[in-house]
């Protein structure tokens, strides 16, 4: 099965869950003193990975507030309201 096929959520997941081998490799490598361009070079990594999962949670939230919008009927508790494109931009704005 290719990356592609599976569900944004567990694509999601696994762009986390790799970003938290790369911050183990990074706290491995401060404990056991390794040189500043290795931390460096490593922290950006995981930087990197965050960054594209952020995105993705975005994306994917965008996608479902758009198609969900029409067919919501607005309730009393917020939690339950879809984000409004607003909210969207704020969160994306937040990642830069």
């Amino acid at each position: 099965m290719t990356n592609a096929s599976l569900d944004p959520q567990r694509r999601i997941a696994n762009r986390l869950k790799r970003a938290r081998g790369q911050l183990n490799a990074v706290i491995d490598a401060v404990e056991s003193g390794a040189d500043c361009r290795t931390v460096v070079t490593q922290l950006s990594a995981v930087s990197s990975a965050l960054d594209r999962a952020g995105f993705a949670i975005i994306s994917s939230a965008m996608k479902d507030c758009l198609t969900e919008q029409e067919s919501t009927e607005p309730s009393g508790d917020a939690s339950d309201q879809p984000l409004t494109l607003d909210e969207l931009e704020k969160l994306f704005l937040s990642l830069a």
